[in-house]
């Protein structure tokens, strides 16, 4: 395989995984990461560096058109980036002294384990809901758009937000996956926000804690040109294209797709990393 025939190949697997991220908000580091490595044996340490590039790529692509459209919740986000980017920098600086297959276990039973909640009934809006002090104070209360016109919706949780948002800035830091499913359960099942507005605001999200990893990584080395480039040229037309698709498809059909694209994840990186390394 030459060189051209490898860059148009990693494009075209960049390209879906950008819009599968933009379409669930979990980034597309969830299909990069295993493409480079499995697909194209591409190093895990510059495959994690291409994938963190493309999680940023993403992050711009979506969140242009759902900041327009009135989806993400700005100030809810940069109050989580503080968790997310301090977890991130954490995440990348202790990469090298944590056992990956530990990791991978544990990590495939919260993805698989995040699939269920997601598919857990929940009313978009619940009528006379106790507002969180916390979330008033701060204004993170917000409105979205619905075909009914705007609905309002409440913050809550925020602590246990922030505290899961740390955790997932750590993974994204270790495993390069911009962690938008930790992100995203966070938003949707702790703090109890309208799904749309949890991948939305998720998709605004990792491309902050994306650059805060990607940093240390390009210090180290392991971002390569040559190979973050057509990624990050798949990733971007990609998002563009999930985050219109999104803005017109049901929530319940969101859920299906984020769980679904969970499930493969977790039994990917279990083989990649567990089986595959027996």
């Amino acid at each position: 395989m030459n060189i051209l025939e490898f860059s148009l190949l990693v494009w075209i697997g960049s390209f879906t995984a950008g819009f599968l991220g933009a379409l669930t908000g979990l980034g597309g580091g969830v299909v990069i990461v295993p493409l480079l490595t499995s697909v194209f044996g591409v190093d895990i340490r510059y495959a994690v560096g291409a994938s963190l590039v493309s999680v940023i790529a993403t992050s711009l692509g979506a969140a242009s058109t759902y900041i327009k459209k009135g989806y993400a919740n700005l100030r809810l986000g940069m109050f989580l980036e503080v968790a997310t980017t301090i977890g991130a920098i954490v995440g990348a600086l202790i990469a090298t002294f944590v056992s990956v297959k530990a990791l991978t276990i544990v990590l495939a039973i919260v993805l698989i384990y995040s699939a269920y909640l997601s598919q857990r009934p929940r009313l978009e809006r619940i009528e006379n809901e106790p507002t969180d002090p916390l979330a008033n104070y701060l204004q993170l209360n917000s409105t979205y758009p619905t075909s009914e016109g705007l609905m309002s919706y409440q913050v809550h949780s925020l602590p246990a937000g922030f505290s899961v948002m740390v955790v997932a800035g750590v993974l994204s830091g270790l495993l390069g996956i911009g962690s938008g499913g930790f992100k995203v359960l966070a938003m949707d099942q702790a703090m109890r926000l309208p799904f749309k507005v949890s991948t939305t605001t998720s998709n605004f999200m990792i491309g902050v804690t994306a650059a805060a990893s990607a940093g240390v990584y390009l210090a180290r080395g392991y971002i390569d040109p040559g190979l973050s480039m057509p990624v990050m040229l798949g990733v971007l037309p990609g998002a563009f294209l999930g985050a219109r698709v999104l803005l017109g498809t049901k929530t319940q059909t969101l859920r299906l797709v984020f769980s679904l694209v969970l499930v493969i994840m977790a039994v990917k990186m279990v083989y990649n990393n567990v089986i595959g390394g027996l």
